[in-house]
């Protein structure tokens, strides 16, 4: 599966992100506000001067009548969008093709969630009606998600004590990295004694296996590529944006094993051949979807960061790390800034923003020139997965 793309058409000329957490003086109409209003800002130009927007929102809101109203707008059209936890992400990429196209100059993909005051726990949820062949909708998240730890150690032959390991150093990371980062909503370390010996949440996954709740807000001001500059000296390039959805029969097909997200493999592959990308291990860093840590070790494989069943050695040897051969969640991740569904996506492309303009303060990279942002949304075995890669500069690939 491959797409034309629209490598180096689009850029982002200004982003707006709030800070992640539980947010209970906020409502999501002040979330939109600030992060609309710091895009703004950034840009230096008016609220009227953005021809259109892409809002994504899996519960915060049903229309475009929650951002129109929220910002005041000028009868300007707003699309909503939600695709499970790739809502924010499915923004953008809709957000870009609409320039790319040429029906507009300037458009702002917008995502927010409010899911701290709705109660909302991460674990009780409501899914849609089915015909009972579905029987991973009977599963919680982390139940669903614990499946890969045994899965991949009877694959690969892992030691479950490796594999602890391994899961463990991925939370310790991430939460080393949140610490660094103002608006994540978790802002300290965590000992890795105090990771692997949390209570257990389902499986072996303990409650730092699992990313948090939390409310937020982020977003994108796009324009075509040969008038960013118009706007700022540093934009970024849009140089993939890829989305695949499976056929969600892994719970009934036998040969599925719960060691690789078909969809991750599918939408990398594609985003690769947008940007003309040969080895993805030639990329700055990358942002991914850990909602749970077992999850961010199956990315690495799936992505193509590590060869099959390197992830456990590769991760514990540090090559994910911050000062790593390719840095992994350098802004926290998920979980350090939690998961309000809508807004994820578009913080990930945030961090992306800050690291390719040099602004990421105290967790800034050397010299960082492209980006991958990965956004995963239902169950193994019956998801969506999202991809782009994003440039410091037009043309610029690894």
């Amino acid at each position: 599966m491959s797409s034309t793309g629209i490598a180096d058409k689009v850029a982002i000329v200004a982003m707006g992100c709030t800070r992640f957490g539980e947010l209970w003086g906020s409502s999501a109409d002040d979330m939109l506000i600030d992060a609309v209003g710091e895009a703004i800002t950034g840009a230096n130009i008016a609220l009227a001067d953005v021809d259109a927007y892409w809002l994504g929102t899996l519960g915060s809101g049903q229309s475009g009548l929650t951002l129109s109203r929220a910002l005041g707008t000028d009868y300007k059209p707003v699309t909503r969008v939600e695709n499970y936890c790739a809502t924010g992400s499915e923004a953008f990429r809709n957000a870009c093709y609409a320039v790319a196209s040429g029906a507009y100059d300037r458009v702002m993909a917008v995502g927010v969630e409010k899911l701290k005051d709705s109660g909302f726990s991460g674990l009780l949820r409501a899914d849609p009606p089915g015909d009972g062949t579905a029987p991973e909708l009977s599963m919680t998240a982390p139940a669903a998600f614990s499946l890969l730890d045994p899965a991949y150690c009877t694959k690969y032959g892992v030691d479950s004590a490796q594999m602890r390991d391994a899961m463990t150093h991925v939370a310790w990371k991430n939460h080393v990295n949140g610490a660094r980062n103002p608006k994540a909503q978790f802002r300290s370390e965590v000992s890795k004694a105090k990771i692997s010996g949390a209570p257990k949440v389902a499986g072996r996954l303990g409650v730092f296996d699992c990313s948090g709740v939390s409310d937020g807000a982020a977003a994108a001001l796009i324009v075509r590529a040969e008038d960013a500059y118009d706007y700022t000296d540093r934009p970024i390039f849009v140089k993939a944006l890829a989305l695949a959805a499976g056929p969600a029969r892994g719970s009934m097909d036998p040969a599925y094993d719960f060691t690789t997200f078909p969809e991750v493999v599918r939408s990398a592959r594609d985003a690769y051949a947008q940007a003309g990308i040969n080895d993805p291990r030639g990329l700055s860093f990358a942002e991914v979807h850990d909602c749970f840590t077992p999850t961010e070790l199956v990315l690495m494989e799936d992505l193509g960061f590590c060869d099959r069943g390197q992830a456990v050695k590769e991760s514990l040897a540090g090559d994910f790390d911050a000062d790593g051969r390719l840095p992994v969640n350098i802004d926290g991740g998920l979980k350090s800034f939690g998961h309000p569904v809508g807004a994820s996506g578009l913080r990930m492309l945030y961090e992306a923003w800050l690291q390719l303009r040099g602004e990421a303060g105290e967790r800034q990279l050397a010299d960082p020139r492209t980006a991958l942002t990965h956004n995963l949304g239902g169950r193994p075995g019956a998801c969506v997965s999202f991809v782009s890669i994003v440039g410091r500069e037009p043309n610029s690939t690894s």
